[in-house]
């Protein structure tokens, strides 16, 4: 009874000893994981105008300091601050009566001396009187036409007038206070139509661009001395662009050895009056237009050490890493040249899931991949 009572026992445990190895199995064998998602972006092709800019200041192409050449009280301001005056407008009125005394006073002695000379010549010739007499009333009313000239300038400097046409700006001296030539300027008068941009260009960048010029077969000046360089843009502080196009007038004649720029001087018209000397603008040209080039989001590159790569996703959705090489900065976009064609998957969200040969699970890209803007630009600093 006993061993049948043992053997009863021992089975039911021989039993569980063979079943702990197989679920101890199952336990260890993990499923296999899902490929990962990542975000991919077709690769396009188009043409990509290629801009540059720069930070520029506005300067009046004309700025006229006005000041007193005469010393005496201000009477009266005859414009209006911020207003357009013409060339010969009066701004300014100085108490001019005593020039006006001063050039009475000349021109009675002009008068005096011109008898003379009319009454000594003939009697010189009778030799009436000596010819020295005649030769020193002659030189008499030489004298007194000079002091005469003299006293009339200083009387008609009384009336200061504007020397262009352009806006006049804050008056710096008021009626009644005493004015003359070491008071300090009046006002200022510039002219802001057209206006003149001033912004630096690295040395290297310009001979690029000159270079390119004498490849199409032109020269660097017209005939009239124009400067033939590339249409140029402004981009407002608002961040809005000029409507009006410029162009390059000049550029200074020396390079600046501290910086490595030269100083291009451009100009816009401005018949409206949009832009004022002081500004700070954003100046851009379009230098040539990359045609067929390749263009991925900037978050698809990845820079590992100076090295540029791409995660390429094929028709088996296997990802091939390649090295790129970058171009332009496109909005938010770069042009990448390398073992690529228009159309290939890249990835441009999750690249740092992945590594060469492993299978993923691609999605559209949900980013904002705007398209090429037609102003388009790098900024380029001095």
């Amino acid at each position: 009874m006993a061993r049948y009572l043992t053997f009863k026992v021992a089975l039911p445990v021989l039993s569980l000893a063979l079943l702990i190895p197989i679920s101890s199995c199952k336990k260890n064998e993990a499923p296999s994981a899902a490929p990962p998602e990542v975000q991919v972006v077709t690769v396009e092709q188009r043409d990509v105008p290629i801009y540059r800019e720069w930070v520029g200041t506005l300067e009046g192409e004309v700025n006229a300091t006005i000041s007193a050449q005469v010393s005496g009280y201000l009477l009266t301001r005859n414009y209006l601050e911020g207003s357009t005056v013409t060339n010969g407008q009066v701004l300014f009125q100085i108490d001019d009566r005593t020039y006006k005394a001063v050039l009475d006073q000349a021109e009675a002695k002009l008068g005096k001396s011109e008898m003379d000379v009319q009454r000594y010549t003939p009697l010189a010739k009778t030799q009436a009187i000596s010819q020295q007499e005649l030769d020193d009333a002659i030189q008499a009313n030489l004298a007194n036409e000079a002091a005469v000239e003299s006293a009339r300038l200083n009387y008609d400097f009384c009336r200061i007038i504007s020397p262009i046409d352009g806006v006049a700006g804050l008056a710096q001296a008021q009626v009644g206070n005493l004015v003359g030539p070491g008071s300090g300027p009046l006002t200022t008068v510039v002219q802001v139509d057209p206006i003149r941009v001033y912004f630096s260009v690295d040395q290297v960048l310009l001979n690029r661009i000159q270079e390119a010029i004498l490849a199409e077969g032109k020269t660097l000046r017209s005939q009239n001395g124009e400067y033939q360089g590339p249409v140029l843009e402004l981009v407002l502080a608002s961040g809005s662009t000029y409507p009006q196009k410029g162009r390059v007038r000049f550029s200074n004649n020396q390079v600046d050895v501290k910086t490595g720029t030269i100083t291009i001087v451009g100009e816009f018209p401005n018949p409206q009056g949009l832009l004022a000397p002081g500004m700070f603008v954003r100046v851009r040209a379009l230098l040539t237009t990359e045609k067929g080039a390749l263009l991925v989001p900037q978050a698809a590159v990845a820079d590992m050490q100076g090295r540029y790569l791409i995660a390429v996703v094929g028709e088996d959705n296997k990802v091939s890493i390649r090295p790129v090489m970058t171009g332009e900065r496109v909005g938010q976009l770069w042009v990448v040249q390398g073992n690529l064609k228009p159309g290939d998957r890249v990835v441009a969200e999750g690249i740092q899931k992945v590594r060469d040969g492993v299978e993923v699970n691609p999605v559209p890209f949900k980013g904002d991949v705007a398209a090429v803007p037609a102003a388009s630009v790098e900024e380029t600093k001095p």
